[in-house]
């Protein structure tokens, strides 16, 4: 199976990365990140290039494209870790679209896909969740319970209150439902899949470039007059880094595809895509902390920026063990289908 971009995907790729390298420069990220804010003069010109809405349907304002289109972008925000909402905001643009009413859609995914509501998504139980990426910003919010069952809701409408976490390049907010909200009436578990494949792309943005920063920095850093990565120590972290960005990478592209191309392997798919992307944010950043060594923890150094990013993607709608375990789930349910009565 072919999982290379077509030309139009390469351009897309292309203007991203030339285009975040350049507004989403490290210096900028520390800048407001230490500020607490978001920069909203590169979402307003992400908004005029139509990236909030690049999967959303032309009927409801979007772009009419795929999540591999989608997946291209937030592998490029990864890489950047630029301080803008489009990951939350695809994500609850997901779940409207996949699993909302026609009356749902109408109402939410046009200033979703304007860019002119910012959204996010929530997971927990009983109506509340504690940590809500983009949530203290968002206009509206849509609620994932344990169970399955989804709802959405006017953020003003909902009790949030804005909070500090490990990541400091988004905000993020505690919030509570309480009875508020609508259920979503299509299939949110399909919703759900391509909110799954989003985060993952990321993931693979946040480990390709740790990979990339530390290769660098071992290949300049001397000790002893030989450069560090020449230790085998070093070579062989950074070998294990690249097998588990790939693994990742893999992983992630089918599950896009499947999305797009084969939406009854979405479900397995974007399991097995969440748990190795997971694994592989948390392994890669950490590793990268290691051969970065008695700088790599230092507020000055640019890769923890990207270490805190893994650990709430990682999070985010359950680790690799929860997708592993739901994976596991999925063939057993296929292997029971296809036994002999």
């Amino acid at each position: 199976m072919d999982f290379g971009y077509t030309d139009d995907q390469r351009d897309i790729q292309r203007t991203a990365r030339d285009l975040l390298a350049e507004r989403a420069k490290p210096e900028r990220v520390r800048e407001l990140a230490e500020a607490g804010r978001t920069d909203d003069a590169l979402w307003r010109e992400l908004c005029e290039l139509g990236w909030p809405g690049i999967a959303i349907a032309e009927e409801h304002g979007g772009q009419g494209l795929g999540t591999i289109e989608l997946s291209i972008l937030c592998e490029e925000l990864g890489r950047s870790l630029a301080p803008v909402p489009l990951l939350p905001t695809a994500l609850a643009a997901a779940l409207i679209q996949h699993g909302g009413s026609d009356e749902q859609r109408a109402r939410w995914l046009p200033d979703l896909a304007s860019g002119e509501t910012v959204g996010a998504l929530a997971s927990g139980s009983d109506g509340s969740s504690d940590l809500v990426i983009g949530g203290a910003e968002a206009g509206v919010i849509v609620l994932v319970e344990d169970d399955g069952s989804a709802r959405v809701c006017a953020a003003s409408d909902a009790e949030v209150a804005p909070l500090a976490s490990v990541d400091p390049t988004r905000s993020a907010a505690r919030v509570s439902f309480g009875e508020a909200g609508e259920a979503l009436g299509g299939d949110a578990c399909v919703g759900l899949g391509h909110a799954l494949v989003a985060i993952s792309s990321e993931l693979v943005g946040v480990c390709s470039r740790t990979l990339e920063m530390t290769v660098a920095y071992v290949k300049d850093r001397k000790q002893f007059g030989v450069p560090v990565g020449s230790y085998q120590a070093v070579s062989h972290r950074c070998a294990q880094m690249l097998l588990d960005t790939e693994k990742a990478r893999s992983a992630a592209a089918f599950a896009a595809w499947a999305a797009d191309s084969e939406p009854s392997l979405l479900a397995e798919a974007a399991a097995m895509a969440k748990a190795a992307c997971s694994d592989a944010g948390r392994e890669v950043t950490a590793s990268a902390i290691q051969a970065h060594g008695g700088i790599g923890f230092t507020w000055e150094a640019d890769v923890h920026w990207l270490y805190k990013r893994a650990q709430l993607d990682a999070a985010l709608l359950g680790g690799g063990k929860r997708h592993r375990a739901q994976l596991a789930g999925i063939l057993a349910d296929r292997v029971g289908a296809s036994a002999p009565a």
